[in-house]
């Protein structure tokens, strides 16, 4: 029996019509453009907002504007509802600066803990804004600079004098011989490689630096945990030759030595390495030489 033959009422034709219409459906969809899906899913995503109550919490930043000398520092609040806005205190922030404050200052980056460039102090812990995610169950958020540090503005602090004891270290590779023709420059044991493990990964982001005590009071002379970890990652580099000539010059009552051992340093670094072992181990071979 033909389909032409079957009464437009039958089963079998309204079966055959709701497939042609689901069909025609899928093409349409796969046949629109990606802005098209994106706004498709931005009007599904602030439907589904729109239709959650407002979560509000207070963030209270730290404020201070070089151009106004005569205003003291303080503590500005602003209302933010975490239903609108991304898991971490650096999406607060720029929702903030969006939306509320173009004036407020901070620096950031590449938003994945890597580059270190958003390194604040976050409810009186050092750490990265882009890692470290809102407290829903908290009413407010305090947001510092990194303490004991000139102040460039708002949340940012001068690292110019932390980068200038980073170059004193010289953080590179050097050789007393030239390779010969055809020979591999810098060739390394997978095990003399494995040694460098917890040293190469820091990002430079001072979190640790500026939460040590004994940085605070020699920061003009110790160079703080920061540095003696990647002095420490250049000393035991198996292809360096100038270990020797490294721990020479951190022979001094301050470079290594003011180092208490408090582990502050350990305990608010964001990549989770351990500053304070690399200048124990420092130390020890400064100590056997």
């Amino acid at each position: 029996m033909s389909l032409l033959a079957l009464s437009k009422n039958s089963s079998f034709f309204r079966v055959s019509r709701h497939i042609l219409e689901i069909t025609t459906c899928n093409t349409r969809f796969l046949t629109t453009t990606p802005s098209q899906k994106a706004q498709t899913v931005a009007s599904a995503s602030a439907g589904s907002i729109a239709n959650k109550d407002p979560l509000v919490k207070t963030f209270s930043i730290y404020r201070w504007n070089p151009d106004k000398p005569a205003e003291k520092p303080h503590l500005q609040q602003y209302q933010v509802d975490l239903n609108a806005c991304g898991p971490m205190v650096l999406d607060a922030l720029i929702k903030i600066k969006n939306e509320q404050d173009s004036t407020l200052t901070f620096r950031r980056s590449c938003r994945e803990g890597i580059c270190g460039s958003c390194a604040m102090n976050i409810n009186g812990a050092n750490t990265l804004a882009c890692l470290a995610k809102i407290d829903r169950n908290a009413s407010s958020t305090k947001i510092y600079p990194l303490p004991h540090m000139y102040v460039v503005k708002d949340l940012v602090p001068d690292l110019t004098h932390f980068y200038k004891q980073y170059k004193s270290i010289e953080p590179f590779l050097k050789k007393k011989t030239k390779p010969k023709a055809g020979e591999r420059e810098h060739y390394q044991s997978i095990a003399d490689r494995k040694k460098l493990d917890g040293l190469y990964e820091c990002i430079l982001c001072a979190c640790c630096s500026t939460s040590c005590p004994s940085y605070w009071w020699n920061s003009d002379e110790y160079l703080g945990p920061a540095v003696l970890l990647q002095a420490y990652r250049w000393m035991i580099d198996s292809r360096d030759d100038y270990a020797q000539e490294r721990r020479e010059a951190l022979q001094n009552p301050f470079s290594v030595y003011r180092c208490h051992t408090i582990m502050n340093c350990t305990r608010t670094c964001p990549k989770g390495l351990n500053p304070g072992r690399a200048i124990a181990m420092i130390k020890k071979e400064m100590a056997l030489e």
